[in-house]
């Protein structure tokens, strides 16, 4: 049985010393645990020859470029179909494995094409081929053929193998994942349930592969907005592990992490924390310092913190993870592209947009060398450029990022995909920052109505379509409209969310906002100190959303003529500000700017000024030339001077403000009739 030794006792030398002690005993050959270890691992790496187990072997401790050097070597010395057809399908393995995934499905069909020469079409030892092929264009974006050949793959098992044989379960699984990463829920709902029916008759109660369909069926529940149903699944899920698994199997931190993520999504940081961090403990214990699961922790850590608020902290962990995936994947494998993205999103939170578009467009190089030219994930890229665009006022740029990757979406996606919603969304966005109100109602209603088709009653992202319409109709001052579909927005959220969520927080704030431009401040302050109480209990102290709460309070104050309590507020929204963000952030230039504002409107024109200018110097840094903002500066600022009387520095500042917006908007935007008003008034 070769050198192989049972570890007896352990005995510590010495208390002061670390040096241990252990006991040997070299096993016998008639030793039947070690018999049966060896044939699991002989059946694992099985081959006709050594080299096969040899590189069978590479490919199941992930050594891909060694893996595809040897059967690059055993294809030239290949003499018949036979072998040519196995090495051809190990290399789509090899290919796959490194995330190449056209190669990987160009080296599958070579193989099925030399095995369809002697076998037909529905033969059983074809199904492994077309499961391996299904799954690359699974992970291509292709789903219409990754379900065609799932679809071959289950016709061949149901007539081949009896009604509880385990690989059917395996084919309806595969097929649920396709219906899910498609956006139809309820379809990936019916084969989940088909593989968890077979799996719970033929398996016992705490088998491992009864956690995996329990969480597949929590993870559907998560993408319909049923929290309360997906955490259920997941913990059936993970209580299963728990008896099954040793304390630090890697399955059991895929369990932690996918509860943490449903904390994350209802809002609760710091219970999605804590599971995230149990996720990092395992997954340190139990695999090597460079596996990409550990890079999917760190990952996921960064992502709560994003979401507190907490940019700092989120970056540290983000670029964790991408050091991590640098070192242990090739340089144009799709999740550096993901790490990018998520250090872009971070930069793009902290105001520095420059810095979110380099990133972003880091990821979007890698995706067009990974990807077939219409992959969802392409159409994500373009979306996250087009917002950071968007963010920096250049709207026309933004258009036009959005629009590719609707385009990409349209073509790769179901209609009522939720992306298709989400581009529809981001374009109607775009139209309604630009004064356009009725191309940005057009665009938000195609969104809803696919919203409304692919997702339950209550799911959370129709509240946020009704929010999009509301925001439309509050612009085109139609309040009462607008009120009536924000309450729709909030009677959502408080059926599907946990009664401190922060989406409830935008609720209240929104219709707080449309109380504030219909004057009556009661009822705004009513409803934003509604949202500011859920993001005390909610958030950590310095998060930039109750600078916010802060900010929206201080302007109604301002607006009843309590200047004292509207400064009081306003500092501590820019003391948060100060905080939480860099220093150029367009959001602190926006606290100088309501100072400025409450000083201004107290007669005391030079405080108003001084405050002004500091927030115009920060937009000046922080956003391109033509930014709206800019505009607003100038326009501020021309105000004051027009006050003092020094018209010919008004003129100066509003016709740099009306530069702007005639290069900024479109030519029937309100800002435009203002600009000309103001240059009028001189």
């Amino acid at each position: 049985m070769h050198t192989v030794f049972r570890i007896g006792e352990i005995r510590q030398l010495d208390k002061e010393s670390p040096l241990y002690q252990v006991d040997l005993k070299l096993t016998s050959d008639d030793d039947q645990q070690l018999r049966q270890l060896t044939i699991c691992i002989r059946e694992e790496s099985s081959g006709s020859t050594g080299w096969y187990r040899m590189g069978k072997l590479l490919l199941q401790i992930s050594q891909f470029d060694k893996a595809e050097e040897l059967y690059m070597a055993l294809l030239e010395q290949a003499s018949d179909d036979s072998a040519r057809a196995h090495i051809y399908h190990q290399l789509g393995w090899v290919k796959k494995g490194k995330g190449q995934y056209k190669e990987a499905a160009s080296f599958y069909e070579m193989s099925l094409k030399i095995k369809r020469k002697t076998l037909p079409e529905a033969h059983p030892s074809l199904a492994s081929t077309y499961n391996n092929i299904a799954l690359v264009y699974a992970n291509m974006g292709d789903y219409s053929e990754a379900l065609e050949f799932y679809e071959k793959v289950r016709k061949i098992r149901e007539k081949a193998l009896p009604s509880n044989h385990p690989d059917l379960p395996t084919s309806y699984n595969n097929i649920g994942l396709v219906y899910n990463d498609m956006g139809d829920y309820l379809k990936a709902l019916e084969f989940y349930e088909k593989d968890l029916e077979i799996k719970k008759k033929a398996l016992p109660p705490n088998h491992p592969d009864l956690a995996i369909s329990y969480n597949n069926i929590g993870q559907v529940y998560n993408n319909m907005g049923d929290y309360s149903k997906a955490l259920e699944f997941y913990e059936k899920s993970h209580k299963i592990r728990e008896k099954a698994l040793p304390p630090n199997h890697p399955d059991l931190a895929i369990s932690y992490n996918n509860i943490g993520g449903v904390y994350n999504v209802m809002g609760d940081y710091l219970k999605a924390l804590e599971f995230h961090e149990k996720d990092r403990e395992i997954t340190k214990k139990a695999l090597p310092p460079n596996h990409p699961h550990l890079a999917t922790s760190y990952n996921n850590i960064g992502q709560a913190y994003d979401n507190m608020g907490d940019y700092s902290k989120a970056l540290e962990f983000y670029e964790k993870s991408h050091k991590i995936r640098e070192e242990a994947l090739p340089p144009n494998h799709p999740s550096l592209a993901t790490s990018y993205n998520n250090i872009g999103q971070v930069y793009n939170n902290m105001g520095d947009y420059l810095k979110a578009l380099e990133f972003h467009e880091k990821s979007h190089k890698i995706y067009e060398k990974a990807l077939p030219p219409n992959h969802p994930d392409l159409g994500i890229s373009y979306n996250n450029i087009g917002g950071v665009y968007n963010n920096m006022g250049d709207y026309s740029k933004a258009l036009e990022f959005y629009e590719k990757s609707h385009k990409i979406r349209e073509k790769a996606l179901p209609p009522n995909h939720l992306d298709l919603a989400i581009s529809y969304n981001n374009i109607g966005g775009v139209y309604n920052v630009m004064g356009d109100y009725l191309k940005a109602l057009e665009f938000h209603e195609k969104s809803h109505k696919i919203y409304e088709k692919a997702l339950p009653p209550n799911h959370p992202n129709l509240a946020i379509s009704y929010s999009n319409i509301g925001q439309v109709y509050n612009n085109m001052g139609d309040y009462s409209k607008a009120l009536e579909i924000y309450e729709k927005t909030h009677k959502i959220f408080e059926k599907a969310l946990p009664p401190n969520h922060p989406s409830l927080t935008t609720s209240y704030n929104n219709i707080g906002g449309v109380y504030n431009v219909m004057g009556d401040y009661s009822k705004a302050l009513e409803f934003y100190e509604k949202s500011h109480k859920i993001r005390e209990e909610a958030l950590p102290p310095n998060h930039p959303s109750l600078a916010t709460s802060y900010n929206n309070i201080g302007q109604v104050y301002n607006n009843m003529g309590d200047y004292s309590k509207a400064l009081e507020f306003y500092e501590k929204a820019h003391q948060i500000r100060e905080k939480a963000l860099p220093s150029n952030h367009p959001d602190l230039a926006t606290s100088y700017n309501n100072i400025g504002e409450v000083y201004h409107t107290m007669g005391d024109f030079l405080k108003a000024l001084g405050f002004y200018e500091k927030s115009h110097k920060i937009r000046e840094k922080a956003l391109p030339p033509n930014h709206p903002d800019l505009a607003i500066s100038y326009n501020n600022m021309g105000i004051v001077y027009f006050d003092m009387g020094d018209y010919s520095k008004a003129l100066e500042f509003y016709e740099k403000a009306h530069k702007i917006h005639e290069k900024a908007l479109p030519p029937n935007h309100p800002n435009l009739a203002t600009s000309h008003n103001n240059i009028g008034l001189v």
